[in-house]
């Protein structure tokens, strides 16, 4: 398949941003295209347990949001 040439460096940072997402929200309309290998699959599936027994680990959202809003005063 042949693609129409496409000069990024006319667009726009946001252009490029916008047409980023729309190429990655594209892939995830049919995650069967990106199948998991073994090895993947067996990965996933221990850092689920991992968190299922620890918990989340990280700062929510909010806090995040908070943190940065507060900087920026």
């Amino acid at each position: 398949m042949s693609l129409p040439a496409l000069d990024f460096e006319k667009l726009t940072a946001d252009e490029r941003l916008r047409l980023l997402e729309q190429l990655w929200e594209s892939l995830d309309k049919d995650p069967d295209s990106f199948p998991l290998t073994d090895s993947e699959r067996a990965l996933l599936d221990e850092r689920l347990d991992e968190m299922e027994c620890e918990g989340p680990t990280g700062i929510p959202w909010e806090e995040v949001l908070l943190r940065i809003r507060g900087k920026a005063r």
